[in-house]
């Protein structure tokens, strides 16, 4: 039986460890906090066992787990990301532990009143008896994606201390700057060896996943004309105001605060103005390739209008794709999906099989040729102060690490 103890100390000393991202600095990895993890965990994996340690020059950390079978049989791997994100300090992160949570609110921080309450949470609810993790408030708690290391370094641990579980060789990767989009850039696959990985990922206990959003990022730039505001009649031309004019223009219901499921968006997230000049930064997203070309599309007709209504061009945009949806490369392998799932089922939890709506590691390392679904880690409510996860998922995710690597030296026996 995998122990609570171990696996909640190994969880708590990687959360209070930064290793918050930048996305504004293009060097891998983007912190030098993320090396601190990372040696962190070459000593980890040093200590147990693990074979073929390799931290490389740009912060990819490697590591086999050696097969035990005598057969042959896929090779496969598990991934997580040792960067939190940069929405919210991932600083003097101070973790609280709810024993035998009742479904009641619970205080994060007294002083600044900040209460994780299960009436705006409702996800909480779902773990009545268990043992909640959270913040004070303050920062966030880094499940994303610490929960899934904590797994990754645990189920290894317990294979190499069970030998009685029958697995073939198993690879294992933790990746700098996933949050800032550039955590499969580097990733080398031919080094890395193995048919098929997994993510571990995801957030609510069950979570299993194989399709994502397509991704964009669209930078308009609006130029606008200053002039003495006493004397500005027909001369000014005010780029905050054409701004303005411009957000009015794209479709209000098609934002992330009024979509789910399946439907795209426009997500305005940052915006910086003067009169002179302003910057409008948009993500582009959709499950549906057609309808991701066209959000795209209406984007540069929509500029190519605003232009049409000055004397000379006021408006640039440059849109660059970022990731694609990983279901077109993952369907014709979909056995490795059934693999997770069946091994989900065995262990008491229900699959919740949907599409991401974002993107993870696996999106791109499945067009780089590793086919690479998304399993739970147990977390809710990333890249904020209302950050938890609940010790059971963990536990649980840990063990269909160890089922799947079971299951597949199962199904590839002679």
């Amino acid at each position: 039986m995998i122990q609570k103890e171990p696996i909640t100390n190994r969880f708590l000393k990687y959360v209070t460890m930064d290793t918050e991202s930048d996305p504004r600095n293009p060097a891998f990895p983007s912190t030098d906090n993320q090396w601190n993890l990372a040696k962190v965990l070459v000593d980890e994996l040093q200590q147990m066992g693990m074979e073929e340690i390799d931290l490389d020059d740009n912060c990819y950390l490697m590591a086999t787990l050696p097969s035990n079978i005598t057969y042959e049989v896929p090779t496969i791997g598990f991934i997580a990301h040792m960067d939190t994100s940069p929405d919210y300090t991932g600083a003097n992160v101070n973790p609280q532990i709810i024993e035998n949570y009742q479904g009641n609110d619970i205080l994060l921080n007294k002083e600044q009143n900040i209460v994780l309450s299960p009436n705006y949470f409702e996800d909480l609810l779902l773990y009545k008896g268990q043992t909640i993790i959270t913040t004070d408030g303050t920062t966030l708690l880094g499940a994303d994606d610490k929960a899934g290391i904590t797994e990754i370094v645990s189920a290894m641990e317990y294979l190499l201390q069970h030998p009685e579980i029958k697995h073939g060789k198993i690879r294992i990767c933790f990746t700098p700057d996933e949050e800032v989009g550039k955590g499969a850039h580097l990733f080398d696959v031919e080094k890395f060896g193995a048919q098929w990985a997994y993510t571990m990922d995801g957030s609510q206990i069950g979570e299993l996943e194989y399709e994502n959003f397509n991704a964009a990022s669209a930078k308009v730039t609006i130029t606008g004309k200053s002039v003495h505001p006493g004397y500005a009649k027909g001369k000014m031309i005010n780029s905050i105001l054409i701004a303005k004019d411009f957000i009015a223009a794209l479709p209000s219901e098609e934002v992330p605060e009024k979509t789910d499921g399946y439907k795209g968006f426009f997500h305005l997230h940052d915006m910086t103005g003067t009169v002179e000049k302003t910057v409008l930064e948009y993500l582009v997203r959709d499950h549906d390739i057609e309808l991701f070309e066209k959000k795209k599309k209406f984007l540069q007709k929509l500029v190519f209008d605003f232009n049409g209504k000055y004397p000379q061009e006021v408006i640039q945009i440059e849109i660059k794709d970022q990731y694609f949806n990983m279901k077109e490369k993952i369907t014709p392998v979909i056995h490795i999906v059934a693999i997770a799932e069946e091994v989900m089922k065995e262990l008491g939890i229900t699959p919740l099989i949907k599409a991401i709506r974002g993107g993870t590691d696996g999106s791109q390392l499945s067009f780089k040729g590793l086919p690479c679904p998304n399993i739970f880690a147990g977390g809710h409510n990333f890249h904020g102060p209302f950050e938890y996860v609940p010790l059971e998922s963990i536990l649980k995710a840990t063990a269909v690490i160890i089922g799947i690597a079971e299951k597949v030296s199962d199904k590839y026996k002679n």
